[in-house]
């Protein structure tokens, strides 16, 4: 439905305000900007998405994430809200914001949620996907969304690494330095090493992340991959909590934020 959740309590002459929370599912290709949040020193998804809602709207938006993807980190599936009176159908949202943004953003859907909604903190799971491409020769059409290695990598010791990531621990070992979340506690639902050769797919899905912490993981698992340490060493890692003794931190350009999950009864 194009019309409008919930009424304001102002009016003026009889006629309510109208306030809307409209929500947007963007996908991007970040290599060119510095990241989803506006910053002072470089481009970024936010700050294109809110000039072509100012644009659209004839007045400022602030945009509400589900969360932040760093610099080079990609998004098919990131989610986040405005409000605005203005009456617009809800294809202009998706078809007329199209039109003024660059080719590598995009507005992939767009309904109206209650007011109450908060992409963030109400996000019950995310669903990132790092990609590496196992090619002795470089990739033109994959440079800027896989990692490439040289070399084979042991599937199976990769999986059991994979094995003991499952569940609550402190992720402490599997955070950037600079990392300012209260808790480094999290769950991660499930972790997966998926073969579609010639890319390997490791797929996240968990309550919530600490800055860097699923390029961590995955330099974690390559190096257990590639043999340069044991599938063991995980259970160590998340013990101590030493971030100067886990894994390399991967490239950016690997990560896509595929999916943000919701309950249902939100958007009731």
């Amino acid at each position: 439905m194009d019309g409008p959740l919930a009424k304001g309590g102002a009016s003026t002459n009889g006629s309510h305000i109208i306030m809307r929370n409209i929500k947007l599912i963007i996908e991007y290709d970040g290599t060119a900007y510095s990241g989803w949040q506006v910053q002072p020193n470089g481009v970024t998804i936010q700050e294109v998405m809110e000039r072509a809602l100012c644009s659209m709207l004839g007045e400022p938006a602030k945009l509400r994430s589900s969360g932040r993807t760093d610099a080079g980190v990609h998004a098919r599936g990131m989610v986040a809200c405005f409000n605005t009176e203005k009456g617009l159908p809800l294809r202009a949202f998706r078809e007329g914001l199209n039109t003024l943004l660059p080719n590598d953003i995009a507005v992939r859907d767009a309904c109206e949620v209650p007011l109450r909604f908060n992409p963030r903190a109400d996000a019950g799971a995310k669903h990132y996907r790092y990609t590496i491409l196992l090619d002795n020769l470089r990739s033109p059409l994959a440079r800027h969304t896989a990692w490439r290695l040289a070399g084979p990598l042991d599937l199976e010791a990769m999986r059991a690494a994979c094995d003991l990531f499952t569940g609550e621990h402190n992720f402490a070992a599997f955070r950037a330095s600079n990392c300012a979340a209260k808790t480094t506690v999290r769950r991660i639902n499930s972790l997966d090493v998926v073969q579609d050769a010639p890319f390997i797919h490791l797929e996240v899905n968990g309550s919530g992340f600490l800055k860097n912490m699923v390029r961590i993981i995955a330099g974690t698992i390559v190096e257990v991959g590639q043999g340069r340490r044991a599938p063991q060493d995980v259970a160590r890692l998340l013990r101590d909590g030493d971030r100067q003794v886990s894994g390399i931190t991967a490239p950016p350009h690997g990560l896509c934020l595929m999916q943000v999950f919701y309950a249902p009864e939100l958007f009731l």
